[in-house]
């Protein structure tokens, strides 16, 4: 007979979480891992999602069901339910449990047959309005990115996703990093002018607003269109006032996209945050492009090719990209940007900490996401070599590498797990090439490493 794993990122079938059954194993994050499940008196209701938490007591997932109860809307997940399982250590992980939705990331979804500007514009839509209903309850989600998007497997509808990482009127404060939660590439320009500011001031704490939403928004859209960011501000552009330098997110350039959509993208991309529009008013402008665009709007985004360019320069190109993400990311973990790294503990104030996703440090050639991809991504962000990354529109599948990542468990491994390579591995049972750019494949299945999470700090303040 087996016994339950410890481990809340590994539950057997057939484990009881509440009044919930697992039935397979879903996608994950950076601090909770989904389950599908089924509720354990009534399985003809069908499946539901269950997220659980990867650190014992985690007040996000309470924060989490809070907002999620508030906001009602066909494109945020349906709250069921949330509760405590208890581990058979006796430790106590929190869970929420949401409407089952099968389908992929909006990135992985990009990366499967091309798809159009008239088909972005009706999904962005969609999101557009879940933010405008978390908007309108008080809330702000935070961490607005392509790998928080879910696209149902037809392609025709998109939930917003993770709300871990939100705030909403009344909330208490989580942690104590002076920048907004969330992936780093996708903070607003005020917000990084507010860390280079006060880059030097530990106290320092910015309060990220719908318009870092919207933000967020046009860099995800930039991002799901050319696969890449564009080049992040200069110290010269971070201490020039808003709007005086000129704007380099030009998705036009990049790639074939419609008028419509590359101008919503410039709009939502403005230094000023005035000039971007409420969540409202884009989801209305994306809207009205979808109804009017022409035909140049059906036709497959495509990467244009440079005429003429060198291929050292393209290269040279890219590099220099890479490296200016690189000195942003070094900034970070030198601690310029001051990002918390605590688990909750007692202190003076009686205030409660907790580590937020981590921004990336990878030099990777277009700055591919780094901040709460979850296990899988935290092994790799801790390799001393790490594979190198795409350059294209992500979700190919990365093959699995010939040994194990720093952090990764290693054999004996448990009866849950498969070994490969000298490394113990996690098998998505629910997913199939292509895994995306986060998994890796192995024979025709996708996997992810096995990490053993950090034990919380059971010290207070430093």
């Amino acid at each position: 007979m087996e016994t339950l794993p410890l481990e809340p990122v590994s539950l057997l079938l057939g484990t009881q979480v509440g009044s919930w059954r697992v039935v397979g194993r879903g996608g994950y994050g950076s601090y909770g891992m989904v389950y599908r499940v089924e509720q354990v008196d009534h399985a003809a209701a069908g499946s539901f999602a269950l997220k659980l938490a990867l650190r014992p007591e985690d007040p996000r997932f309470e924060r989490e069901g809070e907002l999620l109860s508030r906001v009602s809307h066909p494109h945020v997940p349906r709250l069921y339910g949330q509760g405590t399982w208890m581990s058979p250590s006796g430790a106590a992980f929190p869970y929420v449990v949401m409407e089952w939705v099968p389908g992929v990331t909006l990135y992985d979804w990009a990366a499967r047959p091309p798809f159009s500007s008239l088909q972005a514009l009706r999904l962005l839509a969609q999101v557009a309005r879940a933010l405008e209903a978390t908007h309108a309850v008080g809330g702000v989600h935070r961490d607005v990115k392509g790998n928080n998007v879910l696209v149902t497997s037809e392609g025709a509808r998109a939930l917003l996703m993770d709300f871990g990482s939100g705030c909403y009127p009344g909330a208490k404060r989580l942690t104590w990093q002076s920048g907004p939660p969330g992936t780093f590439q996708y903070w607003s320009p005020e917000a990084l002018r507010f860390q280079w500011r006060f880059r030097f001031q530990s106290d320092a704490h910015y309060e990220a607003g719908p318009a870092d939403d919207v933000y967020a928004l046009g860099m995800m859209v930039y991002r799901l269109v050319t696969g890449r960011y564009p080049p992040p501000l200069s110290p010269e552009a971070l201490e020039a006032p808003p709007g005086q330098m000129p704007s380099q997110a030009r998705p036009e350039k990049v790639a074939r996209v419609s008028p419509e959509l590359a101008a919503l993208i410039r709009r939502m991309l403005s230094e000023v945050p005035s000039e971007r529009g409420s969540a409202a008013e884009m989801a209305q402008a994306l809207d009205h492009a979808a109804e009017t665009a022409g035909r140049r709007a059906s036709r497959p985004i495509a990467p244009r090719k440079r005429r003429g360019a060198p291929v050292r320069a393209a290269w040279l190109g890219r590099w220099r990209t890479g490296v200016a993400w690189l000195g942003w990311g070094m900034a970070v973990s030198l601690g310029v940007l001051q990002v918390a790294n605590e688990w909750p503990g007692e202190d003076g104030g009686g205030g409660e900490r907790v580590e937020v996703e981590q921004p990336s440090v990878q030099p990777t050639w277009d700055a591919e996401d780094g901040g709460t991809a979850g296990l899988a991504q935290a092994a790799l962000q801790s390799a001393e070599k790490a594979e190198a990354p795409e350059a294209e529109r992500g979700g190919i599948s990365r093959e699995m590498p010939k040994g194990p990542f720093a952090g990764q468990r290693k054999p004996p491994c448990k009866s849950y797990e498969v070994e490969v390579n000298g490394g113990c591995w996690l098998a998505l049972q629910d997913k199939r090439p292509p895994c995306g750019d986060e998994t890796f494949v192995w024979k025709g299945r996708c996997y992810w490493p096995s990490v053993r999470p950090p034990r919380p700090e059971t010290s207070g303040w430093p």
